[in-house]
């Protein structure tokens, strides 16, 4: 996303925190994907003050804005962050680059919906979390701008997003990739417009129109408003010793099998 849009990163970012508030969990490490310079941060210290951060980098944004923006948030975090890398590194190799069962909580805000295979990317935050770990995601669902499917012609071309899952398929995909209680959640918000302009940049922001021509004739029908289906999910890293299931039947190391004693 671009900076006219990046209230909403914060805003969503900061939900998603607050749905945190009941979850118990001792954080060390902690992957933010993407990453950007945003106004959450200073939460985000607060609410994990300890915490190291891993940062893969939104496009768009420069190491140095990234460090700026975490110490006005808080100065400590300069010394504890890690790893940093951008997104476009994630998306050509389809790694994190970080090893194995090394963060606590994988932490990201409305991405899912611009890739095309989450599925993915949830069985790498499988591999980079620990025993324990958490998972804690948003994303656009499929009813985003609903209201430009029902008039037409518009000025632009309506483009469907990348993942058009819902929060009942992504449930499912988590239980298939094997993290453990996944909570899903979803709300929608409305942004009201007072012009046409608004409306058509904030549609190419979130990648849900292209070409848009700049014809005030063309722009009068719009709808003055559009919908945002926001997906909120978390879910545990449990029992990551465990031989994935296949044809429905789990199979267990041996040497996991522990016998009850007296």
């Amino acid at each position: 996303m671009t900076q006219p849009i990046r209230w909403l990163q914060d805003e969503i970012a900061d939900r998603m925190l607050q749905k945190l508030d009941i979850v118990k969990l001792d954080v060390r490490d902690v992957l933010v994907v993407p990453d950007f310079p945003g106004m959450h941060l200073a939460t985000f210290a607060k609410r994990f003050p300890h915490a190291r951060i891993h940062s893969i980098a939104e496009e768009g944004s420069s190491t140095s804005q990234l460090w700026l923006a975490k110490i006005l948030a808080n100065w400590r975090s300069l010394f504890r962050s890690a790893h940093s890398n951008l997104i476009s590194s994630y998306l050509s190799t389809g790694k994190f680059d970080l090893p194995d069962n090394s963060v606590d909580l994988v932490l990201s805000d409305l991405l899912l919906h611009d890739l095309a295979d989450p599925k993915h990317f949830l069985q790498e935050c499988w591999r980079v979390l620990r025993e324990g770990g958490l998972i804690a995601f948003s994303y656009l669902g499929p009813d985003t701008g609903k209201e430009l499917r029902s008039v037409g012609p518009l000025p632009f071309q309506i483009k469907n997003l990348l993942s058009p899952w819902d929060m009942h398929d992504m449930g499912d995909v988590l239980m298939a990739e094997r993290f453990s209680d996944p909570v899903m959640d979803m709300e929608y918000l409305t942004l009201d417009y007072e012009n046409s302009a608004l409306l058509i940049a904030d549609v190419q922001t979130l990648k849900l129109g292209d070409s848009a021509s700049n014809s005030s004739n063309e722009m009068t029908d719009l709808p003055p408003k559009l919908t945002l289906e926001v997906v909120y999910g978390h879910a545990w890293a449990i029992g990551k010793h465990l031989a994935k299931a296949q044809d429905s039947v789990a199979y267990i190391d041996i040497n996991q099998i522990g016998r009850k004693t007296r």
